[in-house]
């Protein structure tokens, strides 16, 4: 159908709701929402992602603990914050992750700051760094050369998680503090790609 045709070009929806389980005022949005509060929203605390990947942020302006919204319900934070062991209850500002691409995504992990030292090239999705290969539990900067990932603080896809993109600084992120505004660690021990 023709509305099937538009998701695939890659629009983006997403429907949030200030109270758990789809309850209470409900807002539709197509693009970037830098603060809820802004739309007369006091926090987002379910969600419904109906197209596209979206990263969604604890405090306003894309500041703090961020989350990968995939395509799916999400009726309360444990759905977002899934084993992150980090409670986030609310969402504050959120935004799609454009240049996702499940098939042709690249990224280069590096032992040591600006791209230095032991590498590391990926193409897949890896549960585990140090069970394919990756000698430390730190990765100290990484180049996206094409997509978007989910790095994750410990395996199995749990702990902080950084939603890294080719599209953002270049695909370029030189230390661990330029992974996210609240980068508390260099521990990476799990990467994904971003399911579009």
């Amino acid at each position: 159908t023709s509305s099937e045709a538009m998701d695939t070009l890659g629009q983006y929806k997403i429907t949030v709701w200030e109270e758990e389980s789809f309850q209470g005022k409900r807002c539709e949005f197509l693009m970037e929402c830098p603060s809820i509060m802004e739309r007369g929203f006091r926090k987002i605390r379910s969600i419904k992602v109906e197209s596209g990947p979206w990263v969604g942020f604890e405090y306003p302006e894309y500041q703090g603990q961020q989350f990968i919204l995939e395509k799916g319900d999400y009726p309360r934070w444990e759905a977002w914050s899934g084993n992150s062991g980090y409670r986030t209850e609310h969402l504050l500002s959120f935004r799609p992750v454009k240049c996702a691409n499940h098939n042709d995504s690249k990224a280069i992990l590096y032992e040591a700051e600006n791209f230095q030292g032991h590498k590391f090239e990926l193409s897949d999705d890896y549960p585990s760094l140090q069970a394919m290969g990756w000698g430390n539990k730190e990765v100290a900067s990484i180049k996206v050369n094409a997509g978007a990932w989910v790095a994750y603080q410990y395996p199995g896809y749990r702990g902080y998680q950084y939603v890294l993109e080719r599209d953002r600084q270049n695909g370029e992120f030189k230390k661990y503090n330029e992974y996210s505004s609240q980068a508390h660690t260099n521990q990476i021990q799990s990467i994904r790609r971003v399911q579009h």
